[in-house]
């Protein structure tokens, strides 16, 4: 009877005390959640909860596998014991990671809730993103090398291995020489602020929303829903355009070439009454102007401001379909139109006389007499009256 208690004395002790340590833990975060709601620590270290408790109940079987008094356990001891630790040491770094974030995102959301520069409050979500990976990498490395160091064989070697170290992380450099220039730039990108989660870039032309910074690449979610997954050392080693530098207002623009004829006073009574109907505008600033001339049109370039890029790309498209729109129906003599019209013949009888000032001979159909109407000139089958129109004559 005693061999068959014991094991569930054991056994069962150690679960019992893990769900109700694990209970009592909970309850209290549970009422310090409540009672402080200004503070998320309390309720995301709940999270936490399942990691302690396998932490609990691992070192609590660690610590009384032995007095099962089971021959299974006992014959094998040794690699109970070696499972169990292992599984301590994984729990234990899964705690720990849980916790840091829990930190982490705690501080995030305070700063984020208290502070109205939304470019600061980027800069720093960026970098606490990169802290919890650069966090979750060590807590990862450390654990492996406990895990590691639990064997003996491992034990055994860890002189030679010392001894080679120099030699093995001069030979890790060079190999790794590409990823550990993309891990520098993204320590370089989180607390240089060069670019942000959230900031508008524009790269190998195309222009999105940066969506992921990692500690090796970081990735632009363009605005047709592509992601362009980049590594970060492109954003420390070529030029790109970051539209959220220095805040997020922007000014954009729109060219329409027209005739010369173009009422441009009524188009911008026009182009402000398209504003104020335009929830993309913000209000601060707008302008139209005559930019620039050519013998057959004029440029005219209207200026517009915006909160955002999204905003912006908006407000363009708006004043662009809605001006057109008003151009063709209004005013059609407005938009641009090529110019012909008839040739104006020379008096009668210069043709030859021009002929040889310009220093040739005239053609046939350019000697006629005083009066063409007697005497219509062919020219591959077409008269006089044709010729201006093919550039001829």
């Amino acid at each position: 009877m005693e061999n068959a208690l014991r094991p569930l004395i054991v056994l069962g002790g150690a679960i019992l005390l893990t769900l109700l340590v694990g209970y009592l833990v909970d309850f209290t975060l549970r009422r310090a959640d409540a009672r402080h709601p200004e503070t998320p620590l309390w309720g995301l270290l709940r999270r936490c909860r399942l990691p302690f408790q396998v932490v609990l109940l691992t070192g609590s079987l660690r610590g009384s596998y032995r007095q099962t008094k089971w021959q299974i356990i006992e014959d094998h001891e040794a690699g109970i014991g070696q499972v169990l630790s292992l599984v301590m040491i994984g729990a234990g770094a899964w705690l720990v990671i849980r916790i840091a974030s829990a930190i982490v995102e705690s501080s995030y959301a305070r700063y984020a809730n208290t502070s109205h520069d939304r470019a600061r409050v980027r800069r720093v979500r960026t970098q606490v993103t990169l802290i919890m990976r650069i966090v979750t990498a060590v807590v990862g490395v450390v654990a492996a090398a406990a895990m590691l160091l639990t064997f003996p064989q491992f034990k055994a070697i860890g002189t030679s291995m010392l001894a080679s170290a120099g030699i093995i992380g001069i030979v890790a450099g060079v190999a790794a020489q590409s990823t550990l220039g993309n891990l520098f730039a993204g320590f370089q990108i989180a607390f240089g602020d060069m670019v942000r989660i959230g900031d508008t870039v524009v790269v190998d032309g195309e222009w999105g929303v940066v969506e992921e910074v990692t500690l090796t690449f970081l990735a632009v979610r363009t605005w047709d829903e592509r992601r362009i997954t980049m590594p970060v050392s492109y954003f420390t080693s070529q030029p790109f355009e970051n539209w959220s530098r220095g805040g997020v207002q922007m000014t954009g623009t729109v060219f329409f070439h027209l005739d010369h004829s173009a009422p441009i006073s009524l188009m911008r009574e026009k182009t402000k009454e398209i504003l104020d109907n335009c929830p993309a505008w913000d209000g601060r600033d707008w302008s139209l102007a005559v930019t620039d001339t050519t013998p057959n049109t004029i440029q005219v370039r209207v200026v517009v401001t915006a909160k955002d890029a999204d905003d912006i790309w908006t407000a363009r498209c708006v004043v662009r379909e809605q001006l057109i729109g008003w151009l063709c129906e209004k005013h059609p003599y407005a938009l641009p139109r090529i110019a012909t019209s008839a040739a104006t013949l020379p008096p009668d009888g210069q043709w030859p006389e021009r002929a040889k000032l310009d220093g040739r001979q005239p053609r046939p159909s350019e000697v006629h007499s005083n009066n063409a109407d007697e005497y219509p000139l062919q020219d591959g089958g077409r008269d006089l009256e044709e010729a201006p129109r093919t550039g001829r004559g």
